[in-house]
């Protein structure tokens, strides 16, 4: 497979929902989940771009903002 490059397109909700919950993935000791240590690479680099992605998720309403964005992901019941 080489160097071939993968693109995964997300909405800002999603980007949103993802990078919030992989931020408290990666302050979570879940060795006993991902005991490859392989697997933190992309978890990383998703994080990364995520960040760089969405600078607001830094702002002082963020925590609405999250919530609103879960809200709109979440199956109607």
């Amino acid at each position: 497979m080489g160097c071939s490059q993968v693109t995964i397109e997300l909405t800002a909700d999603e980007a949103l929902v993802l990078s919030h919950w992989l931020e408290k993935l990666q302050m979570t000791d879940l060795s006993r989940l991902v005991d490859d240590p392989a697997v933190w690479a992309p978890i990383r680099r998703i994080a990364r771009t995520l960040d760089k992605a969405l600078p607001e998720q830094f702002a002082r309403d963020d925590d609405g903002r999250l919530e609103a964005a879960r809200r709109r992901l979440r199956p109607e019941v």
